[in-house]
């Protein structure tokens, strides 16, 4: 043997370890349910996270079992990520906004033996566990309620199983490969499905999502994800930060723009990430607050498409810096980001600005192909559209609890998105492939519509359906939300249109509401349009 390199295994619990080594005093800011601030570091966030692991141990919870949360953003979640994972047990994230069934169907599932929950989803929980046949132990995350515990017979606290644990208790040795985390997508037919991902995936994830050229966490930020901890790991924030050893602020269940404002500047984030919808009430409140953001300098925005308008406003008004980015519970999520390459500082504005409204090129760690409907792999010359593919290191092989792979033949997992991509990797979603419309034959983007609606003045945000028509089999439909005190009319929008597509891509009628349906993720919920909206064109 010529010699070899030490092996470590990469687990979870190694990324929290660091935090507490080398940035102990750190800062970790919570906002908890009843609006208070709770302020704690690194090294404390670790020792907790150990007690509980030890303290589910001495409980009967094994390695594999899955522990379940409906939490909020903060400081106890934190702990249960690291403290299940760590302890070689499953942390399972649930999204609380999913119908009743479904939370049902998602815990047998899952068979979670463990639910933590803050003290907002006590009455969903309450209503659910008769048919909970799995979960032995409910733990409200918050010390001994009295109140709460009339309300749930058998009902732990947290703080309570907290002193339960040991202080001494080590980390256990855990394969790379084992489970850490699981997250259900809705994103399929049928029932939600179960994505399993391992301490391998999520560290090198965690480091993958942390380049330069990525969300670029340094130990000198002040770290706030607005994306909830229930969906998709917070876009893996809650890993990251610890491997940088960054302030990290939790903002609890305020998200109205308001609330979000002012936490930036008390807090000096100078990272926010979140969904479209978030920063739009963002932008409207330091309008209102006459705050300038100052301490905030970039904003990761996905989950959907990000307007343009909302690009140059975060830029022009405040200068941040606006980073689009794509994935899916699939991916881990991150699959891209968008940023500019050296070579694009010379190009004039616009077409910088161009740039940034695609969804970015992917890191080290994935690829991405396109293919047309016969499988054939399609050039990336930023013009051809096709199905989008991707591979790589935290990439979805098997759903949770079934046999058959995900992938296609050779390797690769169709996302169910329309794309294209550039000779420098550079991405687009042109639509997802249920939403795009059809139109004799002619694709229409619904994001393109979207986008040029919502560049409107008067117009705080919009969905393009497909409705059904009887010549053309499809036509595109915009519902659109007014902003506040605006008169805009159908012909005004329509006719905004003019120059900027063709007009055959037009769409044939505007619907105002009042209101967007919007899901637990912060996506327009475009089903629900459909199936309301979706006979207006035809005839009676």
């Amino acid at each position: 043997m010529l010699g070899q390199m030490m092996r470590q295994e990469l687990t979870i619990s190694s990324l929290i370890s660091h935090a507490a080594r080398y940035h102990a005093d750190g800062e970790v800011v919570s906002v908890e349910t009843d609006g208070t601030i709770q302020r704690t570091s690194w090294a404390d966030t670790e020792l907790r996270a150990r007690k509980l692991a030890s303290a589910l141990e001495n409980r009967g919870i094994e390695k594999g079992d899955r522990v379940a949360t409906i939490a909020w953003n903060n400081q106890r979640h934190l702990e249960i990520y690291f403290g299940a994972a760590g302890g070689g047990m499953v942390c399972h994230t649930i999204n609380p906004r999913l119908f009743p069934e479904q939370l049902v169907y998602i815990i047998n599932d899952a068979s979670d033996r463990v639910l933590f929950l803050d003290r907002t989803f006590l009455p969903i929980v309450a209503k659910l566990g008769a048919h909970l046949k799995t979960v032995k132990h409910i733990v409200l995350m918050g010390p001994r309620d009295d109140e709460a515990a009339a309300m749930l017979p058998g009902l732990m606290f947290y703080e309570e199983l907290i002193a339960e644990g040991n202080d001494a208790y080590e980390w256990p040795h855990v394969d790379e490969n084992s489970p850490s985390s699981l997250c259900y997508t809705s994103g399929t037919t049928g029932h939600p499905k179960g994505v399993l991902y391992s301490h391998r995936s999520t560290v090198l994830h965690s480091l993958g999502g942390n380049q330069p050229d990525t969300l670029n966490i340094s130990s000198r930020d002040s770290v706030m994800p607005v994306v909830p901890m229930f969906h998709v790991n917070a876009w893996g924030v809650p890993y990251m930060a610890p491997a940088a050893g960054c302030k990290l602020v939790l903002p609890g269940p305020n998200l109205d723009g308001e609330s979000l404002a002012k936490l930036i500047d008390a807090e000096g984030v100078t990272l926010a990430l979140g969904v479209p919808t978030i920063w739009m009430g963002l932008l409207q409140a330091l309008e209102k607050l006459g705050s300038q953001a100052e301490s905030l300098e970039r904003t990761v925005i996905g989950g959907s498409a990000c307007p343009p308008p909302m690009i140059r406003a975060f830029r022009e008004k405040y200068g941040v810096e606006v980073m689009h980015a794509w994935g899916m519970t699939e991916t881990s999520p991150l699959g891209t980001v968008n940023t500019l390459l050296k070579k694009h500082d010379a190009l004039p504005e616009d077409e910088q600005y161009k740039i940034r409204e695609g969804q970015g090129r992917p890191p080290f760690g994935v690829e991405l192909r396109i293919i047309d409907d016969e499988g054939h792999v399609l050039p990336h010359d930023g013009a051809t559209q096709g199905e989008l593919q991707i591979r790589g290191h935290w990439i979805v092989d098997t759903y949770f609890m079934q046999e058959k792979s995900a992938l296609t033949m050779d390797g690769w997992f169709d996302t169910g998105d329309v794309a294209t991509i550039d000779p420098n990797g550079y991405m687009i979603i042109r639509d997802r492939s249920k939403d795009i419309i059809k139109s004799g034959g002619e694709w229409i983007s619904t994001v393109e519509l979207e986008n040029i609606a919502i560049a409107h003045p008067d117009i705080a945000n919009a969905a393009a359906i497909a409705a059904r028509h009887e010549k053309w089999d499809e036509r595109p439909v915009l519902i659109a939300l007014r902003h506040e005190g605006a008169t805009i009319t159908e012909d005004a929008l329509i006719a905004f249109y003019d120059g900027k597509i063709a007009k055959w891509q037009t769409p044939d009628k505007v619907i105002f509401v009042d209101a967007l349906p919007i899901g637990g993720t912060g996506k327009v919920l475009k089903n629900k349009l459909r199936e309301e909206f979706g006979d207006v064109l035809i005839s009676a």
